[in-house]
């Protein structure tokens, strides 16, 4: 048996070699390493991908969220609705500008941020709700948006774990995740569902206005060279990545269908054992499964991350500490909130390997080893 990766980017860059290396061999001789034509001819493709109108091309998904803020004019103070329940990037950028998070729960069988309690968490101070799409599973758009326009509210939605994901609308319509807010971002990391071969990230809009500011606020707030209109940064895909993802971008809806195939399997072994919850998949939308996580009650989650590891099985918890107690947010006081649900998952998640390369020799070795522990 192969050895077990939580993410094989080897095997899965394999299949792909030739290409890649003669993409990679063009950029060299071309020497356009920065700003080269292949990085406007990806954001052409992703746009067309996606549906969406505008997509501006940055150096990951942490500074497309930055980006973001900084574009619809969020000032110091300004509160910024965001899940706890999260990867620290979604909420760090919040505190780096000077606004203010404010932490909400979870739905628990999604994992995503509950309409319900952005609702009660609106003031006169809340400018923007970043909803994360969590590991692959879209969180509810149809109803943040209809919240969001009730109060005239801009929405930024963390995409970085479920490009590629379809929201289904009660008209029938759909959306890519990314598409609906008002701005999109995401993270070309190696690891994610289109990664990179180093860091990467992009930012989407249907906003012409909007699309100029993400832009300047982007090449150092230039609207042309040496003319600096706005402070803003500098954040640039190179050339290399984006012909990587240029390449791959044509494969991400099978490598979706292998991530599924993976996540079906799984559901069928440890289908109603009173131990373990399968993620749930929302009726409007279709899981991309960045992540496969379990939910564990009744057996130790760390003793099984433990017992994983002694049997060459990688497996990972995210995330172990929500973002409200997380000492970097310690001045905002919110280490105290009573985030029941959050704090419930924090202690009973698990996530098994999910890409794009698994056999079925791998999946019946840790669907069995799982098993094996779980039942003792």
């Amino acid at each position: 048996m192969r050895p077990i990766q939580m993410v094989d980017t080897h095997t899965q860059y394999h299949k792909i070699k030739s290409e890649v290396d003669n993409a990679v061999i063009d950029v060299m001789e071309s020497s356009a390493f920065i700003n080269g034509k292949p990085v406007q001819e990806f954001a052409i493709s992703l746009s067309n991908y996606l549906g969406a109108k505008y997509t501006i091309p940055c150096a990951n998904g942490t500074d497309a969220l930055q980006i973001a803020m900084m574009a619809l004019g969020l000032q110091p103070g300004d509160e910024v609705i965001t899940p706890s329940f999260t990867y620290i990037a979604t909420t760090e950028v919040i505190a780096l500008l000077k606004l203010t998070p404010v932490f909400v729960e979870v739905d628990p069988k999604t994992f995503c941020i509950d309409p319900a309690a952005i609702e009660k968490a609106i003031t006169p101070k809340t400018k923007a709700i970043v909803p994360v799409h969590l590991y692959g599973q879209a969180a509810p758009m149809g109803a943040i948006m209809d919240i969001a326009a009730k109060h005239k509210i801009f929405v930024i939605e963390d995409n970085a774990q479920a490009i590629g994901c379809d929201y289904f609308f009660k008209d029938g319509s759909k959306k890519k995740t990314g598409t609906i807010g008002h701005i999109g971002t995401t993270s070309f990391y190696p690891s994610k569902n289109l990664g990179a071969f180093g860091d990467g990230g992009a930012i989407f809009t249907n906003d012409e206005t909007l699309a100029i500011k993400l832009k300047m606020m982007a090449n150092h707030g230039q609207s042309k060279k040496y003319y600096h209109d706005v402070v803003g940064c500098n954040s640039r895909l190179d050339t290399m990545q984006a012909v990587i993802l240029n390449i791959k971008l044509k494969h991400l809806d099978a490598y979706a269908a292998s991530r599924r195939k993976a996540a079906d399997f799984y559901d069928q072994a440890f289908a109603s054992h009173p131990k373990i919850t399968t993620p749930f998949r929302a009726q409007y939308s279709n899981h991309v499964f960045h992540q496969y996580t379990l939910i564990l009650d009744g057996a130790d989650r760390d003793e099984l991350n433990n017992f994983l590891s002694e049997k060459k099985i990688p497996s990972m918890i995210y995330y172990p500490v929500p973002g409200h107690k997380q000492k970097m947010f310690a001045h905002f006081n919110v280490a105290s909130q009573t985030m029941p649900v959050t704090d419930w998952l924090t202690e009973r998640v698990i996530s098994l390997p999910i890409h794009t390369e698994l056999d079925m020799e791998q999946l019946n070795y840790i669907t069995g080893h799982v098993l094996e522990f779980v039942n003792k």
